[in-house]
């Protein structure tokens, strides 16, 4: 006889069959026959054999040597042997010291980095900073092939995993910098999935540059301005193109500036060059005056002035139409550069409207056209605001010194610069004239350091160059 459930019981439903579980296709495990691993550690073992002395030929004849002179000449021998290397590698050392380095000193100093360092912390760094990759429960990492050193860099060359790209270690060189205790670190291309990583092992620009010679026949594309982390001087280019220049108060902004118009003396002296300057403030510009073709210090004189470089811009380029598409520099027809210190007081902070806009319209119209019939603005900036100064991307070439804001590196150098190791927010204050330049022609940024250029410097460069270029000169 059943039970009957009591009146307010909770009832049970009857049971039910367990759910099927979802089907887990997993790789299958195959046996490889003891025979075939064997044969595969004797054909390693004698391949490596084999291509040893190819591979390692130093090290293959040094332990020849020693063995050889161990057998026949007993401990004698080895004495003798340290002897003569210890008397050769001396006299190598004094005579011939940069070869000796490279032979000797980099290639010692690259075997320790590659094991202590590289290959040591090489795994946990790559997976802490996600460039470890996964399949199939398997980890696969980019591989060293070699290391080489250098009196101010490791040079690491990686392959990376297929299916991965170097953009991926571009977006992290701010964890591998770290990682590996460098200052910084660069990313250089050399072909499909073959890179190498820059390591600096100490602060190559740390000290400041005196003021660079004037060069004797100056290259236009190319003046020499400075000096660039990996040791090579940094050469700014003017003709066919345009420069912005931003940075805080004393992040050095004069020394770019200066050490351009320096740079262009000789062209400025036999007149296939001009400097046009426009100084608001009065205090940078306005010290080498005699140096610049036409100089403006107010407002209406600035946009004045700017005008004046749009109508003779277009003049030019009535006059090349049809006839030539690029600008070579003449007397006749000589490059100009327009430069602009804080261009903020006539693009935002003049209290008349009519000037800023005027400002605004003739600038934009020179950067637009200009560079094609020879004509270059290099400008000046504190604050890259877009409200301050939304002409940024009218400029092919950026500059960007110390900055308050990390947001700031992006508005100047362009979206993913600071992913990129842009890092221009965190510049010490100590290290004037120090900045990351994006180029129009590579998106990844290059840290360099601007010489400086003194007073005296100035004075030197006007008494020496400001009568010729100022003879026919108008300053307002």
């Amino acid at each position: 006889m059943m039970r009957q459930p009591k009146v307010g019981a909770t009832q049970s439903s009857p049971t039910l069959p367990t759910p099927a579980q979802g089907v887990r296709w997993t790789t299958p495990i195959v046996e490889t026959p003891g025979i075939v691993v064997l044969g595969s550690w004797i054909y390693r073992l004698v391949r490596l054999l084999v291509l040893l002395p190819f591979r390692f030929p130093v090290m293959v004849a040094s332990t020849t040597a020693v063995v050889a002179c161990w057998w026949y000449l007993s401990w004698l021998g080895l004495v003798a042997l340290a002897g003569v290397l210890a008397v050769v590698s001396l006299i190598w050392w004094r005579a011939w010291p940069h070869s000796y380095r490279y032979c000797v000193t980099w290639r010692l100093l690259a075997w320790w980095r590659h094991l202590a360092v590289y290959r040591r912390h090489w795994q946990p760094v790559l997976v802490i900073s996600g460039l470890a990759e996964s399949y199939q429960e398997r980890r696969y990492l980019p591989r060293i092939r070699s290391v080489r050193c250098n009196d101010r860099a490791d040079y690491v060359r990686v392959s990376l995993v297929a299916g991965t790209s170097p953009a991926d270690f571009e977006n992290r060189v701010v964890e591998l910098a770290h990682g590996f205790a460098a200052p910084s670190c660069r990313v250089t291309v050399n072909g499909p999935r073959d890179i190498t990583l820059e390591f600096p092992r100490h602060d190559t620009l740390a000290e400041a540059l005196d003021a660079l010679p004037v060069p004797e026949s100056p290259d236009l594309s190319a003046l020499p301005v400075g000096k660039r982390e990996d040791g090579t001087p940094w050469k700014l280019r003017l003709h066919g193109t345009h420069v912005l220049v931003v940075g805080v108060t004393g992040a050095g902004k004069g020394s770019v500036l200066w050490s351009a118009i320096r740079a262009m003396l000789p062209a400025i002296a036999d007149g296939s060059a001009q400097v046009w300057g426009i100084d608001p403030k009065r205090m940078e510009l306005a010290y080498g005056r005699n140096l610049f073709a036409r100089y403006a210090d107010t407002g209406e004189s600035a946009v004045e002035l700017l005008e004046h470089a749009v109508a003779q811009m277009q003049e030019r380029a009535e006059r090349y139409a049809g006839k030539q598409r690029s600008h070579t520099p003449t007397k006749a027809d000589p490059f100009v550069v327009v430069v602009l210190d804080e261009v903020a007081f006539l693009t935002a902070y003049h209290p008349d409207r009519d000037v800023r806009k005027r400002s605004e319209n003739a600038i934009a119209t020179l950067t637009s056209q200009g560079r094609s019939v020879g004509f270059c603005v290099l400008a000046a900036l504190q604050d890259p605001r877009k409200e301050v100064m939304n002409l940024r991307n009218l400029f092919p070439d950026k500059i960007a010194l110390r900055l308050d804001e990390a947001s700031q590196v992006d508005m100047v150098l362009g979206e993913g610069a600071r992913e990129r190791g842009a890092e221009a927010h965190l510049i010490d204050s100590t290290l004037p004239g120090v900045a990351y330049v994006r180029l129009e022609t590579s998106p990844s940024p290059i840290r360099v350091r601007a010489a400086f250029v003194s007073d005296d410097d100035i004075t030197a460069m006007t008494d020496i160059y400001g009568a010729a270029s100022s003879s026919d000169s108008e300053v307002a």
